[in-house]
């Protein structure tokens, strides 16, 4: 009885620290990647405006090759939305909210079937004449007390594996 009245108590104060923890972390999170890829900047600009080709550099797309997707409107366009379904990488959908030709696309990304969107963009910009450097960025929240998994999870690498792919996809 001595055993399970410890063990109790030990999961019990596991949780209290987490549920602590969660309190100090911030609430808000920031990730992108950068990088210059050997095209030129409206053919770049005219790859990234379309949320479909994000399947094809897209790091979560290749974790679940079951993911169901739909779409409403004309993608590259505002106000197209694209959503998806899947058991490996969660629910979303993705809206683009404003296009500034050939320099940024800003797109309302819902993740996890949240009701409050982050904000991700792309942005590209010309080098020279055959280089543009891409960005792609997110801003967001994460509500208390699921931002304890920010201290497991890096989105960072997500987003500079993506315009790797990015550049790979644009470059062959």
């Amino acid at each position: 009885m001595k055993f399970l009245k410890y063990t109790v108590f030990v999961i019990l104060g596991l949780i209290a620290v987490v549920l602590l923890t969660a309190l100090i972390l911030p609430k808000t999170f920031h990730a992108e990647g950068s990088t210059v890829i050997n095209k030129p900047n409206s053919e770049v600009f005219n790859y990234v405006k379309h949320i479909k080709n994000q399947e094809n550099f897209g790091v979560w797309f290749k974790l679940d090759p079951d993911l169901k997707k739909t779409s409403e409107g004309t993608d590259g366009t505002v106000g197209y939305t694209y959503r998806w379904t899947s058991e490996k990488v969660g629910n979303g959908a993705q809206i683009i909210t404003a296009i500034e030709e050939n320099q940024r696309v800003s797109i309302d990304l819902y993740l996890m079937d949240s009701a409050e969107p982050a904000t991700s963009y792309f942005t590209t910009k010309a080098v020279s004449e055959n280089q543009t450097e891409v960005r792609w960025v997110v801003d967001g929240t994460m509500p208390y007390p699921w931002n304890i998994m920010s201290l497991f999870y890096d989105m960072n690498k997500d987003f500079e594996q993506g315009v790797q792919n990015l550049k790979t996809v644009l470059e062959e």
